[in-house]
């Protein structure tokens, strides 16, 4: 079962075995003392924080009653749980926060994957990342549309800010920090088209510094060693192994190498997360590569974990070094192209000026419709309805492979939107064994996609898109196809 919650990133097996009551106060205290919760915000209900850390509600209720008595926090009945204005803290930023900078006025195209026969010719389309687009929150939306229709001013509708509307950025801020535990002001957030304009924004700024190489995972995503290979980096192949990234291989790739992209919360494809130590000693390899030392953070499939502890963003920890990116392609839908970069305060000015090239901000509308969901809880509700959802595509998937392939190796299990399988003793290439199952109606990504370096075959499937019954026929076709 699933361990802890992705709020403040809780986890209730670091809590004393009595105590549990100050346990959770004192975890909420800290981050409204430290900003992570800031005024106006919103603690869960009771009943779903209960839930999410499989406590007693009583627990969570009388924690939030000695925030209440301290004066951290306002219940009233319809409005829930809100952070009051905490003064000291509020001062220590003022007079410690320089003064903004000024805004300045100021996509990609990854090759195709797949070959567009080969997408015609399934029934069922497994391809990993694609999420569950039936389920996006249309009446939500509407709802949020239509406020910010009613309220936006005629400013809004102009040219954006290049950094993003204010609003988003603020609601970012906040929630990025109550769920990932980034410490980010909003000023320091670039609002993009999605994940890939964070990577290719990033890539451009790389190659007018002259880089040449960017390191990358392997196995690791395809898209984006296409995207970097086509604005003029090489892939330096590290690998991956149980624990994550292999930093010591990063090392070994030589002082050409000051910048790496990698799937710390939930590695693509094999699902592993990187481990406390690989962290630390690649956060040590980016101090140590000098000024351009850089990691590039996707934070790939984070909201989706089951049956592992919440494991906070790596740009906490050096927020000097590593540049951020996420979007909302998995939690709503990849069609809105909405997404966030942030960059080390070093790159930021020369990011809004390729930006600006770009596109001249991203539009404002959705941006204030995401605003409102993240201001009203329901982007929150949503992802909660998703993940649960996803869970019961899993274990009916889970449970089809054991049924039906008990000899294959299933990787990638906890978290995510994706399985990695491998068939032992089978020795056709994963290729061969992809056009096997797609002739079965099924299409599936060979693992060796995914690879620079020899890999032990396999194969990559999403179940985002696709109901138990329809996971569990098409597992029954890879069976017959692999037999």
């Amino acid at each position: 079962m699933e361990s802890g919650t992705d709020f403040l990133q809780l986890d209730p097996a670091s809590a004393p075995a009595r105590g549990l009551t100050g346990w959770l106060a004192d975890g909420l205290r800290a981050a409204i003392i430290d900003g992570r919760l800031g005024t106006g915000a919103s603690l869960p209900p009771s009943r779903e924080l209960a839930d999410d850390l499989g406590i007693s509600r009583g627990v969570v209720v009388e924690a939030y009653q000695r925030l209440k008595d301290e004066g951290l926090v306002s219940a009233r009945p319809g409005t829930g749980t809100k952070i009051l204005p905490y003064r000291q803290k509020a001062q220590q930023k003022a007079q410690h926060r320089p003064a903004p900078e000024p805004p300045v006025r100021l996509g990609v195209r990854a090759p195709g994957l797949l070959p567009l026969r080969w997408r015609e010719a399934a029934a069922l389309d497994l391809s990993p990342g694609v999420p569950d687009l039936s389920g996006f929150p249309r009446a939500a939306w509407l709802r949020a549309e239509r406020h910010v229709l009613t309220h936006a001013s005629v400013g809004d509708l102009g040219y954006p800010d290049l950094r993003g509307v204010g609003w988003l950025r603020t609601e970012l801020a906040g929630w990025l920090s109550r769920t990932r535990g980034l410490r980010a002001h909003p000023d320091d957030i670039i609002v993009v088209t999605g994940v890939a304009q964070a990577l290719t924004l990033l890539a451009q700024r790389l190659r007018a510094r002259g880089a040449a190489e960017i390191a990358v995972e392997d196995p690791g995503s395809r898209g984006s060693r296409d995207l970097f290979e086509y604005w003029g980096l090489r892939s330096v192949p590290v690998a991956v192994d149980e624990h994550g990234l292999r930093v010591s291989a990063l090392r070994e790739t030589g002082p050409g190498v000051r910048a790496v992209v990698l799937t710390p919360a939930h590695q693509f494809p094999t699902g592993v997360v990187l481990a406390p130590e690989r962290r630390r000693d690649l956060l040590d390899w980016a101090a140590g590569a000098g000024a351009g030392g850089l990691i590039i953070e996707d934070d790939y499939d984070a909201e989706f974990r089951y049956d592992r502890a919440p494991v906070p963003a790596l740009h906490a920890s050096g927020p000097d070094h590593v540049a951020y990116a996420g979007s909302t392609s998995k939690t709503l839908a990849p069609g809105m192209r909405l997404g966030w970069l942030i960059p080390p305060p070093r790159m930021h000015a020369d990011l809004l000026t390729a930006k600006h090239a770009a596109d001249l901000g991203s539009p404002a509308l959705p941006q204030m419709v995401l605003a409102r969901l993240i201001s009203n809880g329901e982007l929150e509700r949503h992802i909660r309805q998703v993940r649960k959802r996803q869970r019961t595509r899993r274990d009916a998937l889970l449970t089809a492979v054991r049924e039906h392939l008990p000899h294959a190796r299933v990787r990638g299990v906890a978290a995510g939107l994706h399985l990695l399988i491998s068939f032992p003793g089978l020795s056709m290439p994963d290729t061969e064994i992809a056009e096997r199952i797609l002739e079965a109606g099924v299409l599936v990504h060979p693992l060796s996609w995914h690879c620079q370096r020899n890999e032990a075959p396999g194969i990559v499937l999403g179940y985002a898109a696709y109901t138990p019954d329809q996971l569990s026929e098409a597992v029954r076709r890879v069976a017959s196809a692999v037999s």
